[in-house]
């Protein structure tokens, strides 16, 4: 009776699992990856070295006018400023290149005749409508001695131009005649106005 209840060998082998095969098609599993945030790590911040713009997109057409105006007097205050200050990327045409700002610290760097000139100019003109005969001949006599002073002053400023240019600026391809008038016209004006502003102070060696 035992013989019926026992299994046969093909019985138990055919109970027994089966392994899988493993081919190169079959999908692998995926590695976990921990997150940033997991291990303790922040993500930095990227900065933009782009101008912010806090304006909001505007809602009609009169607010984009309002939005423009508002953005060109900016960038004329900002280019007014960088004139001042003698910063090549806002300077006038005549005033651009380092032959031009060599002519202005030359000018800055001295005292000139042409800052009292216009000065001078209204004395003379208010002396000259008061009718008195020796008060209209001082007037005539300072207009006289101004005059004077100015172009003798405007010699030596034109030589000196013309000498450290051809010192430093060998090369240049600048015409001497209009850095000199350059120099000449700066000469005129107030210290304070001039534009641009003096980078050097008065007595500094050039």
């Amino acid at each position: 009776m035992s013989s019926l209840f026992r299994r046969k060998p093909a019985d138990v082998a055919s109970s027994e699992p089966v392994p899988e095969e493993v081919t190169d098609d079959a999908p692998k599993p995926k590695s976990y990856t921990p997150s940033k945030r997991e291990l303790g790590q922040s993500t930095p911040k990227r900065q933009s070295t782009a101008r912010k713009v806090n304006a909001e997109a505007p809602a009609n057409r009169r607010e984009a006018m309002k939005q423009m105006r508002e953005r060109q007097r900016v960038e004329r205050a900002e280019a007014a400023e960088g004139m001042r200050a003698g910063d090549e990327r806002y300077l006038l045409a005549r005033d651009r290149g380092p032959e031009r700002k060599l002519v202005r610290d030359i000018i800055d760097s001295r005292r000139t005749v042409g800052t009292w000139f216009f000065g001078g100019a209204a004395v003379v003109l208010i002396g000259s409508m008061i009718r008195i005969p020796i008060i209209q001949l001082a007037s005539n006599l300072l207009w006289a001695l101004l005059a004077v002073a100015v172009i003798v002053d405007s010699v030596l400023i034109s030589r000196r131009v013309k000498k450290l240019v051809r010192e430093r600026f060998p090369k240049t391809t600048q015409r001497m005649g209009s850095l000199q008038l350059y120099g000449v016209m700066r000469a005129l004006s107030f210290r304070r106005m001039r534009v641009p502003k003096p980078q050097v102070g008065l007595g500094d060696k050039i």
